[in-house]
């Protein structure tokens, strides 16, 4: 492989840790850029609002056999590369008990199991042991098809000299996850690309593991399916509590792309929160067309060029004295920007309920919540109010999954939820 100078620390130990030569090579691009001084970030004047979108709402009953007819061409993937640390977890978080004394993976299990459609992970490789052993209450699961493959990681790089930051107290946060753009590679290295694409998948349908409002919809898998797109955006509307998030936009000559809040310049972060020009937010549940998907990564030569997310953190999160790095990152829905004829479709709220707090976790565990017969989370019927339930908790004594359990144990949150 040919590589700058700079480069070689990096090479050598990525392939220390035996990362495949793709994502060495992967990592390499964004190195560049980032050497180069590229930032990553775009401007307002670059773009231009989306004005409207098809409604998955408005779609007709008639797609809904589109999609059975899909089914047995269909895969359901799952980003499950997360330990939710932020709430004090040093397990997946895919395991953490959500409702009813199931885990988000038990639910995900059961409607896959439902439904009829593959399940697949994306695991990292510190939730792969644990979800695997989880899975094997599901032996229904265990067909043909490996039920995992793996992300990768990636040198953290020092901000002053651009070097390989070394950290001996923790080699470990010597490493960074790339962000779920990373799915892309590891489809090619893990060979699970050509796995799926063999066993007649064509399409998969993607989404984060804590949002157990992804679910498969017949009728958006035949919107997809019959309009032949290559790639498709669930969005949904955004709200005040959405503002600071990504935004779906377009380019002047109409290709959609997806802005994140680490990608806009601060002089434009007034526009970048008004939801009203910027009217949707990409929910991360995606739909995407494997052929498609194959033929543009030949076309790169299986490097997609997503645009960079530069993160400034400290090698240790935990120690602002720590040395200063950046983390380089990439995300999966900004593929959007990338495949020709790409598509977004606005979707109803109830398919973005991601649990990232534990105010999330305490409102998904309330009466506010209900699983159906066939797996979903859905809002109570009872509830009367408009918006989802939203809980904020106080910091000092919440933050962590055992200190929230203590003050609210499991079976006591009956009585206040449904209309809040």
């Amino acid at each position: 492989m040919t590589s700058t100078p700079d480069f070689y620390p990096f090479a050598a130990k990525m392939e220390a840790e035996h990362l495949p030569e793709l994502a060495v090579r992967t990592f390499q691009f964004y190195y560049e850029q980032l050497h180069a001084g590229y930032t990553g970030l775009i401007p307002e004047s670059a773009l231009e609002p989306v004005a409207s979108l098809p409604d998955a709402e408005q779609l007709g009953e008639e797609l809904a056999a589109v999609g059975t007819a899909a089914l047995p061409h269909t895969v359901v993937l799952k980003l499950n590369g997360g330990l939710g640390t932020s709430m004090g977890l040093e397990k997946a978080k895919s395991l953490l008990v959500v409702k009813e004394g199931l885990t988000f993976l038990d639910i995900i299990a059961r409607q896959a199991l439902h439904s009829g459609v593959p399940l697949l992970l994306m695991n990292s490789f510190n939730t792969r042991e644990d979800t695997l052993h989880a899975l094997q209450a599901y032996p229904a699961l265990w067909g043909d098809l490996p039920l995992d493959f793996l992300q990768h990681k990636v040198p953290k790089i020092r901000q002053d000299d651009y070097s390989a930051v070394s950290y001996p107290a923790d080699p470990q946060l010597e490493w960074n996850p790339p962000g779920h753009g990373d799915i892309y590679t590891a489809l090619i290295t893990s060979g699970m690309l050509a796995k799926l694409r063999q066993a007649g998948i064509r399409y998969a349908f993607v989404s984060n593991a804590d949002n157990l409002g992804a679910v498969l919809d017949r009728r958006i898998l035949g919107y997809f399916a019959q309009n032949e797109l290559p790639f498709m955006m669930e969005t949904a509307d955004r709200t005040l509590a959405d503002r600071k998030g990504g935004h779906l936009a377009q380019l002047p000559n109409g290709q959609l792309i997806l802005r994140e809040s680490a990608q806009c310049p601060e002089e434009d972060s007034e526009v970048f929160q008004d939801i009203g020009r910027h009217k949707y937010f990409n929910t991360n549940n995606l739909w995407i067309n494997l052929d498609a998907l194959h033929e543009l990564l030949t076309a790169h030569q299986n490097v997609l060029p997503l645009p960079m997310i530069r993160n400034s953190k400290t090698v240790d999160p935990r120690d602002p004295q720590s040395t200063p790095i950046y983390q380089i990152e990439t995300a999966m829905g900004s593929a959007v920007g990338i495949f020709p004829r790409a598509g977004a479709i606005r979707v109803p709220r109830h398919r973005f309920a991601p649990v990232k707090t534990t105010g999330d976790l305490l409102a998904v565990r309330s009466d506010a919540y209900v699983l159906t017969d066939d797996w979903q989370v859905m809002s109570n019927p009872a509830r009367t109010l408009p918006n989802p339930v939203v809980v904020s908790l106080d910091n000092r004594f919440y933050t962590l999954i055992d200190e929230m359990e203590a003050r609210f144990p499991m079976g006591h949150l009956r009585w206040w939820a449904v209309n809040c």
